[in-house]
């Protein structure tokens, strides 16, 4: 019996819509992770892009447990001595670019090398309900339902 290898005339890539409204960031993240990998098709290969398409949609309304919002900091180097910066995650989520923490969250879940770079292309992310991929006809992929944890209904917002 012979260990069965996709080739890339043999995958079939899908596109799936999430609506991030109310989502935990983390545990969103792991299953977008997983399907841009192509680990929930029984066909998958490490060595393939054999995932399929993400589209994430209301991405400035995403949830983080606990006192994470405050206390979750992201840093980043200038190149400049002394350049270190940091942000938390509230300021990103209410910037202008609260798309990032979702992008940055589903990023440091994927291989870090060229097969990850291009897995990671294939995720889309807007911060508002509007996205730029109707044509593609994209099914939707109900996270909240997966699981109760998923979801956060919260008391201070």
């Amino acid at each position: 019996m012979k260990t069965y290898s996709a080739k890339p005339a043999d995958i079939e890539k899908k596109w799936f819509i999430i609506d991030a409204e109310g989502l935990i960031l983390g545990r969103m993240a792991s299953i977008i992770a997983t399907y841009l990998k192509g680990k929930h098709k029984p066909m998958y290969t490490p060595s393939m892009d054999c995932g399929d398409n993400i589209i994430v949609i209301n991405a400035e309304k995403v949830r983080l447990s606990g006192k994470k919002m405050d206390n979750k900091i992201y840093y980043w180097h200038t190149g400049y001595p002394g350049g270190i910066k940091d942000r938390t995650a509230r300021d990103i989520l209410e910037g202008d670019f609260p798309e990032r923490v979702v992008m940055k969250a589903v990023k440091r879940m994927l291989h870090n090398g060229p097969l990850g770079r291009v897995q990671l292309k294939n995720l889309r992310v807007f911060a508002g309900s509007e996205h730029t991929h109707d044509a593609q006809q994209p099914e939707v992929l109900d996270i909240a339902a997966m699981n109760v944890k998923n979801t956060r209904i919260s008391q201070n917002g």
